[in-house]
């Protein structure tokens, strides 16, 4: 991808040992899913600025890397940022889909990384979790179902909005984001039990700005 950005380290450092975390995270969700196949998995966070949009596209990224069709799919239909973080227009998208039932081919964009697009959010409505919770969203998810073999959407942060709840229980799997230092317990605790209650399946967690130990850049260097 030319002029990636900064936060794509899978594609300007592949090497580096945050993108080598990245691919044992992707390593991880493909082991969980051998009996239990996940193809439409959301991200989110417990509070803001935890490192979810980062997180999901640079895990996109290395999904890709294996020769699988990706979808990145921008559901924060309050603060997007998967097309800053790819480079893209987001003149249509989602709510383009949901608000005029038009063909997913007309607003799928390319990355720039083989085998993987991306459906940014599109223009921002005044009602967000009611979109998202509407029928026109379920065939929204049915029709990405249909076009790659694994869609990652982004989701507003959980104890913040609705948002993540109401997407959570329509996805195979859910990871949350924690940023460590940052992130409350009692915020990730609270996150947790509201994605349960709407019967979403929790993976796991995913620890963001943890410190590497110097020898892993030795070895991956």
């Amino acid at each position: 991808m030319a002029d990636a950005p900064t936060s794509l380290v899978t594609v300007i450092q592949p090497r580096s040992p945050v993108s080598e975390a990245y691919r044992q995270l992707r390593t991880n969700i493909q082991f969980y899913s051998l009996d239990r196949p996940i193809q439409t998995l959301l991200i989110t966070s417990a509070s803001p600025e935890d490192g979810k949009s980062t997180t999901l596209a640079n895990l996109a990224v290395t999904f890709a890397e294996t020769g699988r069709s990706v979808v990145a799919v921008d559901c924060d239909l309050r603060r997007p940022s998967l097309h800053r973080l790819f480079n893209l227009a987001n003149e249509g998208g989602l709510t383009t889909l949901i608000r005029e039932e038009r063909p997913l081919n007309d607003v799928l964009l390319s990355a720039d990384v083989p085998h993987l697009r991306v459906l940014p959010s599109g223009p921002l409505p005044p009602n967000p979790s009611e979109l998202l919770g509407s029928q026109r969203m379920e065939r929204v998810v049915d029709a990405l179902r249909g076009a790659a073999e694994i869609v990652l959407f982004d989701s507003p942060p959980t104890i913040s909005v609705t948002d993540a709840a109401v997407l959570g229980a329509k996805m195979d799997g859910v990871l949350l984001v924690v940023s460590v230092g940052k992130t409350k317990r009692d915020h990730v605790t609270r996150a947790k039990r509201l994605l349960e209650r709407v019967n979403a399946k929790v993976l796991g967690v995913v620890l963001n700005n943890v410190k590497f130990d110097g020898s892993l850049y030795r070895y991956y260097g």
